[in-house]
């Protein structure tokens, strides 16, 4: 006993000794975790980068680039099906993984990745809910806004967005009629900017029972930036627990983290002013739902933070991702000539009048219109990285693998997106493939893969809710411009970079590219339109 109280005492009186030890413990214990990591953990049969193997660093470090969905499908080109992706994390590439993972009556939960995605700090929404029960409640009442028949009460609001957004092409198209050398073209449009204000005015009239005003004035744009960073800050915190837990975000993120705090202000004075307005409107918008909806068992409506939690995710989940589909259908067509021109036949043989383009059996019936917003969901999923689930007691079993509790699983749609098994030639934007008719679709015959492995709004009990309402926008809006215009690239726009600088994943000129920020963010194509027969 002496000698060890001896040896404490040198310790103490020594700064130097003392700091030796502290260090030399460190290096003890974070050596033992790497060793257990790469031999011991369930996980360690499985290929995958060494890195993501030891820290979740990893895919951290992806996730702030913006890239993360490329991450997922180099990882798996390079060792198959099943990937390691981080301490803890197994992506897989299957559709049968899928179907398991994410399946009605699937042994897992919302993994601890979306405790980094709080509604407020108060609350959890739809979408962050990792308590079954406290979602199927918040779902339930969702699901009386996100009805067919609710969609269908609100579509005027739609159409009035769609007709202002089309007014600015117009404009744009007689302001430069005058100039013999643009020959009927109109001003250039980076469609991705259109497309984010056009979208968040229709959610800002769905939710809060007010358009935005960004497609007239640049004065609540701003809101566009807050919403893509706040969803990134999510995502790095998310892929790092540490991050959010010590809130380090604050510290190395700290644009990103304030810019989060900056929307979260603007969305919970929207919501407050909504809430001002009660349920005496003369519509039934999302925020009316919110408001009447009761607790069965407790007869309690929702609390103020969870009002905020839900419209503040509903700006999020319904923006970004139906103007990054919307946007990309139009990239893609003005790459693909031959697509665009028998997508503007059918729409154009369909209707006679441009007011006729409203939901129903017609616009349903324009298979190929869906099937070019399909294949472009596919080609550039606007979620597309992995949702990881946590596999609870018992396990699970994916393709004869057991995946034992504990350990978080995830399919990332890019990666799914692009895997040959159920999309031949998967980087070509092929709407064919989609059509039902075996004479019009060369990939017939993979039909029924290319459908089980097709997730751009997730599937099971946790898919996207909103998915009817993000078809009524994006069908509506393309069938609308291409009823009326004309597209083309502007002049001196290339097809893209293929410089052998840029990432892996971003070299080919026809993939319309967007950064992974849990949702996405994107910039262009830039089009020029003109009025259609001109």
């Amino acid at each position: 006993m002496e000698p060890s109280l001896n040896y404490l005492r040198t310790l103490l009186a020594s700064p130097l000794l003392l700091i030796g030890a502290v260090f030399g413990c460190l290096f003890i214990y974070v050596s033992a975790v790497i060793f257990y990591r790469l031999t011991l953990h369930p996980l360690a049969r499985y290929p995958g980068p060494r890195l993501a193997a030891i820290t979740d660093i990893y895919l951290t470090y992806f996730a702030y680039r913006g890239s993360r969905h490329l991450a997922f499908q180099r990882a798996h080109e390079t060792y198959g099906s099943y990937v390691r992706m981080g301490p803890n994390t197994l992506s897989i590439n299957t559709n049968t993984a899928l179907k398991t993972i994410y399946g009605f009556r699937s042994n897992v939960r919302k993994a601890d990745f979306y405790t980094a995605f709080p509604a407020n700090k108060h609350t959890y929404n739809v979408h962050s809910s990792i308590d079954k029960l406290q979602h199927a409640r918040k779902r339930r009442v969702l699901s009386h806004a996100f009805s067919d028949s609710a969609i269908k009460s609100l579509e005027r609001y739609i159409l009035a967005n769609v007709r202002t957004a089309c007014r600015l092409l117009e404009d744009s198209v007689t302001a430069a009629a005058q100039d013999e050398k643009k020959q009927g073209w109109g001003n250039s449009w980076n469609v991705a900017n259109w497309c984010n204000w056009m979208v968040f005015d229709i959610m800002g009239d769905l939710v809060f029972g007010k358009a935005f005003g960004m497609l007239e004035s640049p004065a609540n744009r701003f809101a566009v930036d807050l919403v893509g960073n706040a969803a990134h800050r999510h995502l790095i915190c998310g892929s790092h627990l540490t991050i959010h837990k010590w809130h380090l975000d604050k510290v190395f993120f700290r644009k990103i983290a304030a810019q989060r705090g900056r929307y979260m202000q603007y969305s919970k004075s929207q919501a407050m002013e909504r809430t001002k307005m009660g349920m005496d409107v003369d519509r039934k918008d999302f925020f009316y739902h919110l408001l009447n909806a009761k607790d069965p068992e407790t007869g309690n409506g929702f609390s103020m933070d969870e009002l905020w939690g839900e419209s503040n995710l509903l700006i999020i989940a319904g923006s970004d991702t139906t103007s990054t589909a919307m946007a990309g259908t139009f990239f893609y067509l003005a790459h693909n000539a031959a697509a665009l021109q028998k997508l503007c036949r059918e729409i154009r043989d369909t209707f006679s009048d441009v007011e006729e383009i409203v939901t129903g059996p017609k616009l349903s019936g324009c298979s190929y219109l869906r099937a070019c917003i399909d294949e472009t969901m596919r080609m550039t999923p606007p979620v597309a990285g992995a949702l990881p689930r946590q596999v609870l007691e018992g396990g699970i079993e994916i393709d004869g693998h057991h995946i034992p509790a504990g350990i978080d699983v995830g399919v990332p749609h890019y990666a799914i997106h692009h895997n040959a098994d159920y999309y031949p030639r998967p980087f070509d934007y092929i709407p064919e493939r989609w059509l039902s008719d075996p004479a019009a679709n060369p990939l017939h015959t993979k039909l029924p893969e290319a459908h089980s492995a097709f997730c751009p709004f997730s599937i099971g009990p946790r898919g996207c809710i909103g998915k009817g309402l993000a078809y009524v926008e994006l069908t509506v809006t393309v069938a609308r411009v291409l009823f009326s215009y004309d597209i083309r690239l502007a002049p001196g726009t290339t097809l893209g970079a293929g410089s052998k600088h840029l990432e892996a994943g971003r070299t080919r000129p026809t993939e319309y590219q967007i950064e992974d920020r849990f949702a996405s963010t994107k910039d262009g194509p830039v089009l020029q339109f003109k009025a259609r027969g001109s």
